[in-house]
């Protein structure tokens, strides 16, 4: 699939129509759909082939509002989009009222002249790094069948890098956007959880969510997060001679695959010799992590919050994996949350005097290629062990209140490796032009 600032072109151009995108891509779903697949829970071929049509007729008046308009998405399901059902990938909610409006998010899409084809399959409720969903089935690795996309938004993922959308609005509350980025060979951003609204949209966690597209290049998410955030960046590429970069020497390299190891290595060497500076350093505060969210953390207070009377009605309909986690929050007093938010601050500030001295900080997104599903489906105790392993590198940005985006990291294995390119708070704008030079060094640019 080529990128939006390809296909904008093209259409432009009058090379492509909108009308023949949206064909091609439902084409492509319907293919997909019949041999199986679970990417998307439900798709609107009629209200999009309609939506095509009446981009046409507008860009042919001149009326073109963005890059992508007239451009295939996919929107995650636990976003609410006008009419439909935001079942978030459960079964407890498949019989709620629709909508009676778009999510923030979506309505900008909307706005920007994007072509909705449909709800993508995710994790229930969002809770997992996996993707794994007993109700829909689960959307498997498109690079191989018998492996996981990664979650929570692994649908749209799956949507994006099988050429069934050209972008996927998802969410990250720990890793969602760029843990399935990374398994499917994506380019993730997770912005600064203030930047775009999460109105509209089934909570994790209020205090970790954050929203953002999962797309093919750099210049994708800078154009998608400009809409989705109303905030147009300044991004251009910076030269990477002279640049900091920090990496992490413990934590986040615990468990790490040869694979993985070998994959960041080689792009750190590579950095080096473009002129970067990579400096080795030590942040022992985040061993604190499994401590202080020991309990379950704010996902399961703050997804307690927001359940505790659902459950009641339709525990039943629950994926028990989820359930578990979300009634843990019960157990959490008023004081253990002040303490979660006292632990946050302290460490949000120990963060930013670490990383201050860097450009960046850099992690592999993964410690591990995609995992097998079949031992995931079969054995509690493995999916627990690697969901954890899967979130702990992405976790830590969350909790931080960064940014951060996943690029693919050229490797000599078939399956897909990322690599995480860290911002503090507000760094959104460096984290993605300094992801453009990544980018270009690593893969020779993106169009």
């Amino acid at each position: 699939m080529k990128t939006i600032r390809t296909l904008a072109a093209e259409l432009q151009a009058g090379r492509t129509t909108s009308v023949k995108l949206v064909e091609q891509a439902l084409e492509r779903i319907a293919a997909y759909r019949g041999q199986g697949g679970a990417a998307y829970v439900s798709v609107d071929a009629d209200r999009a082939l309609a939506s095509a049509r009446a981009s046409d007729v507008a860009r042919a008046a001149g009326n073109v509002p963005s890059l992508l308009a007239g451009l295939p998405v996919s929107i995650k399901d636990l976003f609410d989009v006008r009419g439909e059902v935001t079942a978030a990938g459960s079964k407890a909610l498949a019989d709620a009222p629709a909508a009676q409006a778009d999510a923030p998010a979506v309505a900008r899409l909307r706005h920007a002249g994007a072509v909705l084809l449909g709800r993508t399959n995710m994790s229930e409720f969002a809770f997992s790094g996996l993707g794994l969903n007993p109700h829909y089935g689960t959307p498997r690795n498109p690079l191989d069948g018998t492996r996981v996309s990664g979650g929570s938004t692994s649908g749209g993922a799956v949507s994006v890098a099988s050429g069934m959308a050209v972008m996927a609005l998802g969410t990250d509350t720990g890793g969602s956007i760029r843990i399935p980025s990374a398994f499917c060979g994506l380019t993730g951003f997770k912005p600064t959880a203030r930047r775009v609204s999460l109105d509209g949209a089934a909570p994790l966690s209020t205090t970790l969510d954050s929203a953002g597209p999962l797309t093919r290049s750099v210049d994708c998410c800078a154009i998608a997060d400009a809409i989705l955030s109303g905030e147009v960046l300044a991004t251009d590429a910076v030269p990477l001679a002279g640049l900091r970069f920090g990496v992490t020497e413990d934590v986040v390299n615990d468990g790490m695959e040869d694979t993985v190891r070998a994959a960041f290595e080689a792009a750190l060497s590579r950095l080096e010799k473009a002129g970067a500076l990579i400096q080795r350093f030590a942040f022992p505060e985040l061993k604190e992590l499994p401590v202080i969210n020991a309990g379950g953390g704010f996902s399961a207070a703050e997804s307690w919050a927001w359940h505790r009377n659902l459950l009641e009605r339709a525990g039943d309909k629950y994926d028990p994996r989820v359930a578990v986690r979300i009634r843990r929050g019960a157990q959490q007093s008023a004081a253990d949350y002040i303490d979660l938010l006292a632990a946050r601050r302290r460490l949000i500030a120990q963060a930013e005097r670490r990383l201050a001295v860097f450009d960046a900080w850099l992690m592999p997104t993964v410690p591990v290629v995609p995992p097998l599903l079949q031992p995931l489906q079969d054995s509690d105790e493995t999916f627990f062990a690697t969901n954890g392993l899967v979130l702990r590198n992405p976790s830590m940005i969350n909790f931080l209140d960064g940014c951060a985006l996943n690029l693919p990291c050229p490797s000599d294995s078939e399956l897909p490796v990322g690599i995480s390119i860290c911002g503090s708070h507000g760094g959104d704008a460096r984290v993605l032009a300094i992801g453009r030079a990544v980018e270009a060094l690593l893969h020779g640019g993106q169009g």
